[in-house]
């Protein structure tokens, strides 16, 4: 939905979609909590908030705003295969910032990921080196999100209604003043020379909706579903988001471009049996052949259960 909104309505505004998007969780979970009562709030220190939450959300914020604009630049199927190179840049960073050991197997399955990726890249014919560059940085914000939700909430037992409960006001906050200034005007413009604004005006809100809905799904399925279930229906939606959006937008598709995202599919596949298999190891199996050089080594930076499901 968002692809059409930049590209068949011409609002090519996704700072403004990523803020309409933040404002509609907001209201949504604050509906959830406070009315409906679906899930009890977890009372937060007001300092804790602004130390390890609003750090977490302004990195929330990135991840968000550089898929929406990578969107006007690159297909959807594209945007989609480049996002599985997450695991690599996982295990890279990981390997060089915390010196963290990873099995062979695990280095192994990287290698179709990255060659695919190298060639759905060098073969896609709507290439913008721009819209490539954006997605990087959302794989690396994605890591790094992963690393200050386990850092900085620590303690702090949230579900998936409180999770967006307190993200996304600081998200938005993050977004508001930046929008107004920078796209503001030409909002305006777009609002008064737009010809069929009120179809486009409701499929723009209903992106907002529906962008709660994606951001609770999330923390509701990492949250409750295991490793493989996890893994399988992250491939499954690899599949899914290359398909449809060429479907309905026809964008050509080289054979070698399909070549090179069967390549990632498959490495994506085989990533998550290895990662389920390493983590089906018995506790006195070791799951690394030496010991830690230093201390540092020996702090679990990253809660090894939700790693596997990344």
């Amino acid at each position: 939905m968002n692809k059409w909104i930049f590209q068949k309505l011409d609002f090519k505004f996704p700072l403004t979609v990523s803020c309409i998007h933040f404002i509609f969780s907001t209201i949504k979970a604050y509906i959830a909590i406070k009315v409906l009562k679906v899930r009890p709030l977890i009372t937060v220190n007001p300092k804790d908030s602004w130390r390890r939450i609003f750090p977490m959300s302004f990195v929330f914020c990135i991840n968000i705003v550089l898929g929406n604009v990578s969107l006007q630049y690159i297909p959807v199927s594209f945007m989609q295969t480049i996002k599985s190179f997450t695991p690599a840049t996982i295990v890279v960073l990981q390997w060089l910032v915390w010196r963290k050991y990873f099995d062979w197997r695990i280095w192994a399955s990287l290698v179709p990921i990255v060659g695919g990726i190298l060639l759905t890249s060098v073969t896609e014919l709507s290439f913008n080196m721009f819209g490539l560059c954006a997605n990087l940085f959302v794989c690396l914000a994605t890591y790094t999100k992963t690393i200050l939700a386990e850092s900085l909430l620590y303690g702090y037992k949230f579900d998936c209604i409180n999770t967006v409960y307190y993200m996304t006001p600081f998200a938005t906050m993050i977004l508001a003043l930046p929008n107004l200034f920078l796209k503001g005007h030409g909002v305006w413009v777009w609002f008064y020379t737009h010809e069929t604004l009120c179809l486009s005006l409701i499929l723009i809100l209903t992106s907002g909706v529906l962008g709660f809905y994606l951001n609770f799904s999330i923390f509701y399925v990492i949250h409750s579903i295991t490793v493989v279930t996890f893994n399988v229906t992250g491939n499954m939606k690899l599949v899914a988001t290359v398909m449809v959006p060429w479907l309905i937008f026809i964008n050509p598709i080289p054979a070698l471009n399909v070549v090179g995202c069967g390549v990632t599919f498959i490495g994506c596949m085989f990533y998550g049996f290895v990662r389920h298999k390493l983590s089906q190891q018995t506790p006195g199996t070791p799951k690394t052949p030496r010991r830690p050089r230093n201390r540092i080594e020996m702090i679990p930076h990253v809660n090894d259960k939700l790693d596997d499901k990344l």
